[in-house]
């Protein structure tokens, strides 16, 4: 009893504490410099173009700012998001708390600058700037291609963000929303910090960005879909899009329990300049664990030129599981990797140890191999041994993956420790000669045919360490995954932390990676998408949220196999070969709220209207707000 009484008293000493703090209203270049509370409202505030001079500064020690979801919004309806510009909200001094904002219609909508202990919770920084993009269905631009390479005099802050934070240290960002940007939460000179359960997804360049930043959590966030260079079938670039980016001398940060799916990288890790001219240091000892980065169109992981841990992840789906050139003394533990091109693949690593993973349906599982030369012009390879060697390969199982082993010119390889090879086509392919390349104790199970093709080859054949099992599948595939890893440091999950992963019944797959001109398709609203062309025959699909649709209007259209249905649904039609432009006008309505590309929200049963067209000039296209 005496327990309910204390908190029935606090709660009403933080109540009054509430009321108490004064409500103020948003007006242009405000400072605020004590607690307060935000008059909801809707603010039209535009930002100042020429410098960093924000709507509204917050600045100083010990305050509590609540939006009480107050929205600010900076470019007038119909600005396009390219064309947005200046600072929302800029912070600066320690131990700021903000939370309950929601910001659209700036370059970037939160900067702060050496704020220790800033809090951010259940903030909105979504529909801010985001650039137009070039490439095209058929096609892409390279000028789409994105460089994070450099940042330490702010050059990240061209590219706009939700969120951009420097030299903050234990900042805590937790339950934030950041949707239809370039960027949406960019960390450089930050320490200690701990981001979770935020929903930083759909945006065309980054989920999380770090620069220069170490220690810090990165756990239980969903980052799906930070997404460009992408054409289902026809191009898979990425442009340097990622999910989380960690780039120079970025070290010993926990990179756990996320989703980070359907981005051009699910996690993109690069060593940085200083070690490409020096050799020294790298992005080292991050922890990368219990992450689902499937369905990149380029890797899934990434890591270059640095030391780390790559343990326990979902990788389904990209050209290549893990991309880990010239890795020394990683750890790749325990990993999932199915359906990829290539499950591992490292040129001119030292020392890093794949153990108990397990390849399902992959091309390539384990790719190995060096260059006759390096380029002149790094200042890495000068200082540092870049040989492929000392590589250890144990107690993986491989499940129907095509060609488990490619590995070329390297040294001192050991595959052992009971490797499970479970219906290949070729076990081993060496285009170059290895030096001192081990094959010892490991079980194969196949056709007696392609059991009998190992021996072809004269590295299998004279390591002797080959198990042949029975043509059917082992009663256990699986076994080798029941050996306790010996070296596991499993993060604790984060209490209160959320499950970070996609919806039941969501799309799931590289092929609802589906771009426009203004980013990734984030299923709120419908759509008309090209499936297929056949001379002047042309499928189109709609998606989007269920509801009813109709065509009102055609152009250049000869023939159309329905007029009317519900969406889901396909649809086919003729061009009108003589016509120079043809086109498809939809109306739409849903008994849910939609959401269009720039964030405006429609209510449920008000008829939204959206187009498919294409002219002989210019490649198929999709409309709608």
């Amino acid at each position: 009893m005496k327990k309910i009484v204390q908190a029935l008293l606090m709660c009403f000493y933080s109540a009054t504490l509430f009321a108490q703090t004064p409500e103020i209203t948003l007006s242009k270049d405000l400072k605020i410099t004590t607690s307060c509370r935000i008059k909801p409202g809707v603010y039209q505030l535009e930002a100042d173009s020429t410098a960093r001079i924000p709507v509204c500064l917050i600045e100083g020690e010990n305050i509590t700012v609540d939006f009480q979801n107050a929205e600010l919004r900076g470019a007038k309806e119909g600005v396009l998001p390219d064309q947005f510009f200046g600072y929302a909200l800029v912070l600066s001094g320690k131990n700021i708390t903000l939370k309950n904002a929601r910001v659209q219609g700036f370059k970037t909508a939160l900067y702060a600058e050496n704020v220790g202990n800033l809090l951010l919770e259940n903030c909105d920084f979504s529909y801010n700037y985001r650039p137009r993009l070039l490439s095209a269905r058929e096609k892409e631009n390279e000028s789409d291609w994105l460089s994070y390479h450099h940042n330490d005099a702010d050059e990240w802050l061209r590219y706009g963000a939700g969120i951009y934070l420097k030299n903050c240290a234990h900042a805590t960002v937790r339950g934030c929303r950041i949707t239809g940007n370039q960027n949406a939460l960019l960390m450089t000179g930050c320490t200690d910090g701990l981001v979770y359960n935020n929903f930083f997804h759909f945006n065309s360049g980054l989920g999380v960005g770090l620069y220069r930043s170490s220690r810090n959590k990165l756990m239980h966030n969903r980052l799906d879909w930070n997404v460009r260079g992408y054409s289902h079938g026809i191009y898979q670039r990425g442009q340097d899009s990622a999910g989380i980016l960690v780039y120079e001398q970025s070290n010993e940060n926990t990179i756990a329990y996320n989703s980070a799916t359907h981005s051009g990288d699910g996690l993109f890790l690069w060593a940085g300049q200083t070690t490409m001219d020096t050799g020294a240091g790298g992005c080292n000892d991050n922890v990368i664990f219990g992450n689902d980065f499937s369905h990149a169109p380029t890797n899934g992981v990434e890591v270059t030129f640095s030391r780390n841990r790559i343990q326990g992840n979902i990788i389904r789906e990209c050209t290549y599981g893990i991309w880990g050139g010239y890795s020394f003394g990683s750890r790749i533990l325990g990993n999932y990797l199915a359906d990829c091109t290539t499950g591992i693949a490292i040129e001119h690593g030292q020392n890093d140890t794949i153990r108990q993973n397990l390849f399902q349906d992959d091309s390539v599982g384990i790719q190995l191999w060096a260059r006759d030369q390096q380029p002149a012009d790094w200042g890495y390879v000068q200082h540092r041994d870049t040989r492929s060697r000392d590589h250890s390969i144990d107690r993986n199982v491989f499940l129907n993956v095509r060609k488990p082993l490619k590995i070329s010119a390297s040294q001192n390889i050991s595959v052992n420790g009971e490797n499970l090879f479970y219906d290949f086509d070729v076990l081993l392919e060496t285009p170059k000669t290895n030096d001192s390349l081990r094959f010892l104790r490991n079980d194969l199970y196949g056709s007696a045919e392609k059991i009998a093709s190992v021996w072809q080859h004269p590295e299998l054949a004279a390591s002797k360490g080959l198990n042949f099992g029975h043509p059917d599948k082992p009663e256990n595939p699986y076994a080798p995954l029941d050996i306790p890893f010996g070296e596991l440091h499993e993060p604790d999950s984060l209490t209160g932390g959320m499950l970070a992963v996609l919806p039941d019944g969501f799309p799931r797959g590289r092929r609802f990676i589906l771009m426009d001109e203004w980013g990734p398709y984030d299923f709120r609203r419908p759509i008309a998408v090209l499936d297929t062309v056949a001379g002047n025959d042309y499928a189109l699909v709609l998606i989007g949220p269920s509801g009813d649709w109709k065509v009102t209007e055609m152009k250049g259209v000869k023939s159309i196999s329905a007029r009317k249905g519900k969406v889901p649904a396909q649809l086919s039609f003729q061009r009108d070969p003589a016509a120079k432009e043809c086109s498809i006008r939809f109306e739409y309505s849903s008994p849910q709220m939609i959401v269009t590309r720039f964030g405006k929200r429609i209510a449920p049963g008000v008829v939204y209207g959206f187009e498919f067209g294409v002219s002989r000039n210019t490649v198929p296209g999709v409309g709608g707000g």
